[in-house]
């Protein structure tokens, strides 16, 4: 927790007080995506052990999302919102945090079997929805036609996701040799240190009077009610142990960069999208490790 605490604040210090080179965001991000993730992802796929509860991880980020679009679709029409407001709370607090934060946030606090979990809810459950159900709100709610063709695309295209498929098929095959399993670990450990300090380098925060109705109920849904919806759920259907914490875990972690990143280039209100996303970073490093704690994790 602490190197994440670390890197987060010299990427904010780097960005406010020294001249960073131009294209530093961009380049820590390509190394994260391109090589960092699908490492980790190999590294992390054949150790997971598949049973029937495993599915819950991937649920959590479901409800995650489209009771993000449901509740943001009847506050807006409650409270007069524009669908430029309701498409932005809908993109960032319905997707989370679950690589770039989660990644190292629950390595850190439930280790490598955590982890594994950890890739499992974000692969096969926050990235679908970033790559698809993403796209269709951001197209949506800024007066767009939703295209399959760009869905699909970026699906098969991504890193991640291709390491994802390799790392079954060496899972089933009986797991990687020693010294490429080593390898993988090696290149994915660079993940937690220049994704954070990354986030740090784009961390921003204006706040706006009139962006605090939307901007408390938005922070209310990602760090406290979507967890505890996702903790009901697995309570129902008889989850328990990591399986369980990770899910929930995974559910309140901060708003995700890339979609902010979305709003700003579909124009839904990207400044109350980068507003939530800097006040749901600094305070899910207090909220998540509360979660796990009342979870007795």
């Amino acid at each position: 927790m602490l190197l994440l605490f670390v890197c987060l604040v010299l990427g904010a210090l780097v960005a406010r007080f020294a001249r960073p080179p131009a294209g530093i965001v961009a380049g820590l991000n390509w190394w994260v995506l391109n090589i960092a993730l699908p490492a980790l992802v190999l590294a992390m796929i054949p150790r997971v052990h598949f049973d029937r509860h495993l599915w819950f991880p991937v649920a959590t980020m479901w409800v995650t999302f489209f009771g993000a679009w449901l509740l943001f679709a009847l506050l807006g029409r409650l409270f007069g919102w524009s669908r430029s407001r309701i498409g932005a709370l809908t993109l960032v607090c319905g997707l989370g945090n679950t690589s770039f934060m989660g990644y190292p946030m629950v390595q850190a606090m439930h280790g490598q079997p955590g982890l594994a979990l950890a890739v499992v809810s974000d692969q096969l459950g926050c990235f679908p929805l970033l790559a698809a159900g993403g796209i269709v709100v951001a197209s949506l709610y800024s007066g767009r036609q939703p295209s399959v063709a760009l869905v699909v695309r970026r699906i098969a295209t991504f890193p991640a996701f291709i390491a994802l498929l390799v790392g079954i098929v060496a899972g089933l095959a009986g797991g990687w040799p020693g010294t490429l399993d080593h390898l993988f670990l090696q290149l994915g450990q660079t993940l937690t240190p220049l994704a954070l300090f990354s986030v740090g380098l784009q961390f921003k925060l204006h706040l706006h009077r009139d962006q605090l109705g939307a901007l408390s109920s938005g922070l209310a849904w990602k760090l406290a009610l979507a967890p505890l919806a996702g903790w009901g759920l697995g309570m129902l259907a008889g989850v328990t142990g990591l399986t369980l914490v990770v899910g929930v875990l995974q559910a309140a972690m901060a708003p995700m960069i890339s979609a902010a990143i979305l709003a700003d280039q579909y124009e839904l209100e990207p400044r109350l999208a980068n507003t939530v996303l800097g006040a749901g970073i600094v305070l899910s490093l207090a909220t998540v490790p509360l979660a796990n704690l009342l979870m007795g994790g």
